[in-house]
């Protein structure tokens, strides 16, 4: 049986249209990780598309294909997959299946992968960087593994916001 990922193809950006009822939000640290992401990975997943070139799911990549960095990278380019709805409804649903079937992460596992980052010598700063993570969330996933702070951003220096009586 044919699949969508049989035919990848590369179209314009600009060739791409938004739909008009994506229900799903990206607050701008996580463009910022997708950006990230992109430049580092590469193009890992295509947009899916209809056949009129509408967005069912991948908005939010071909949003930040508009960035120049990232424009660079494939001459404004972006990989596509198109899928064949047989109407609204249809195409509607497929948005939000991709939407929810993404899942979440567990505090417990992202605490050991931030913690063997930071055993392979990754520094909190670099962490926070590339997962555009704040240090405090930094520290609370090292610390549920018993790794202090100190440890982690040694060198590091804090603002003087406040002083202890």
């Amino acid at each position: 049986m044919k699949q969508p990922l049989d035919k990848i193809t590369w179209l314009d950006r600009n060739e791409l249209k938004p739909n008009k009822y994506n229900p799903n939000k990206v607050a701008p640290k996580e463009l910022k990780l997708l950006k990230i992401s992109i430049i580092e990975d590469g193009w890992t997943q295509p947009i899916v598309i209809n056949p009129d070139k509408t967005i069912v799911d991948g908005f939010h990549r071909w949003t930040i294909s508009g960035d120049s960095d990232i424009n660079a990278l494939t001459d404004g380019k972006v990989p596509t997959v198109t899928i064949h709805p047989k109407d609204q409804e249809q195409q509607q649903m497929a948005t939000i299946r991709h939407n929810r079937a993404r899942g979440t992460h567990g505090v417990l596992e992202m605490s050991k992968i931030i913690t063997d980052m930071s055993n392979a010598g990754l520094s909190g700063k670099e962490i926070m960087q590339r997962l555009q993570m704040e240090e405090e969330e930094v520290v609370r996933l090292l610390f549920r593994s018993g790794i202090p702070k100190s440890q982690v951003f040694k060198g590091v220096e804090f603002s003087k916001a406040w002083k202890p009586k």
